[in-house]
């Protein structure tokens, strides 16, 4: 059985003239991933590696929900493929996981996180918020073998209070 866990980035700040990749989160950024990283800790197994997107507010998504998840932010891998809109790097990188990790949790980007949830997931999401979590489930031992799953859970800010 392997799971994946999905989130897309925290809300993003435009207040800077910067490059897409420099963003950063702003302040309803910040006040979101930490608290789906609280909300989430008690509803999941702890993944086993987990990989993000090297654009600033990925990554800082990322620190934000492993702060909250109580894993320390040296176990965090950024990967510039998971910088990828389309799904096909997202894709490449799921898909060539080592199967001995049966958690993966990715931090990305939309559209490829539409994407994967509707096509990966048993339920179809318009498109996946800020900040949101999907678990979803396979029933094989394959990472590259994983075809439809099971969405077992997807979650955004506007879901927790």
């Amino acid at each position: 059985m392997k799971t994946l866990y999905l989130i897309r980035h925290a809300k993003s700040s435009w207040e800077f003239d910067l490059d897409d990749h420099m963003r950063p989160l702003n302040q309803k950024g910040l006040e979101d991933a930490t608290k789906m990283g609280v909300y989430i800790r008690e509803k999941i197994q702890i993944p086993q590696r987990i990989v993000s997107s090297d654009a600033v507010r990925a990554k800082s998504t990322a620190v934000l929900y492993l702060k909250e998840l109580g894993i320390p932010e040296e176990k965090l891998e950024l990967d510039n493929r998971l910088y990828d809109f389309t799904g096909n790097k997202l894709h490449t990188v799921i898909k060539s996981c080592d199967n001995r990790i049966d958690r993966l949790m990715i931090f990305g980007h939309n559209n490829a996180l539409t994407y994967w949830v509707n096509q990966y997931g048993d339920k179809q999401v318009d498109n996946v918020s800020t900040a949101a979590f999907t678990a979803i489930t396979f029933d094989v031992d394959d990472w590259s073998k994983i075809q439809k799953g099971q969405t077992i859970l997807y979650v955004k800010p506007k879901h927790i209070n």
